[in-house]
Parts: structure tokens; C-alpha cells; sequence
């Protein structure tokens, strides 16, 4: 037992000395794109950087204030036999699930570090109203036709 405490030990001392600080490399924009293997025409992709607004059914916050990312897209037809949307874009549901951020900073330095051409879409707040359940029978004078 004592033997193999001691090989771990051991082992983490020695991984420990393989990484240093001068190892990190600084990325230019648009650089990440270059050496990722992405073809040519998905290098200079436009997307626009929106943050969701809340779902009508759902009054929760739990994706409020989450920022995504979602491509421009114009390759788009419907099928004729199904009538489904279809598109030869590869990216063109990438947004939806997969790229969000917490904030527009974060997803603007990511999209800049691929080389991407961003909009940044202004978040909508919406103006609340203090209601009451009260005010659904309060008496609002006679009836005008």
C-alpha cells in the first residue's frame, strides 16, 4: 500500500514539471479557423450574436440572460414530399444547441477568435407592469358601447 502511494506521488511530481507557463500560446483572431480543418467557405461565416428572449409558456429564468450564437444561413428550400425545410448548410443548426454564452463579450471574443464576421443584436427587456389579481375584478365604471 505504501509502495503505490509512493509511485503516485512520484508520478504526480513528474507531471507536474512536463507543463510550464511558457508553453501557452497567444491565438490571433481568426486563427483558431486557419488550423481547425474548416473548409475555405466556412472560414468567413456571418452570425449574429443575440441573447434569447423568454418562451411565452414559461415564466422561469433559467435561460434568461444566456447569449448564443447563430449563423447566417441563405441556403435554404422546402422538400416537395414531405414539405420539411432543408439546407446545405453545415452549420446551420450549430446555434441552436450548441454554441451559448454568459455573456455578449464571451461570444464575440469566440467569434472573433474563429474569424467569423458578427452583428451583435441589442437585448430586448421587457417593461413589466406591477399587476395584482385583484385588478381582474376591480370595477373599471359602466359599460361603454
Amino acid at each position: 500500500m505504501a509502495t503505490s502511494l509512493h509511485r503516485i506521488a512520484s508520478r504526480a511530481r513528474h507531471a507536474r514539471r512536463m507543463f510550464s507557463t511558457d508553453a501557452l500560446v497567444e491565438t490571433k483572431p481568426g486563427e483558431i479557423g486557419m488550423v481547425s480543418g474548416i473548409p475555405e467557405e466556412h472560414l468567413r461565416r456571418k452570425v449574429i450574436i443575440y441573447s434569447p428572449a423568454r418562451t411565452a409558456s414559461q415564466q422561469g429564468s433559467g435561460k434568461v440572460g444566456r447569449w448564443k450564437i447563430n449563423f447566417v444561413s441563405t441556403q435554404k428550400w422546402e422538400n416537395p414530399l414531405m414539405g420539411w425545410t432543408s439546407t446545405g448548410d453545415p452549420y446551420s443548426h450549430v446555434g441552436d444547441s450548441a454554441l451559448t454564452f454568459d455573456s455578449a463579450d464571451a461570444a464575440k471574443e469566440f467569434a472573433e477568435r474563429h474569424g467569423w464576421d458578427y452583428t451583435v443584436k441589442k437585448r430586448q427587456t421587457p417593461l413589466l407592469k406591477a399587476k395584482s389579481y385583484a385588478d381582474n375584478f376591480k370595477w373599471k365604471g359602466p359599460a361603454t358601447a
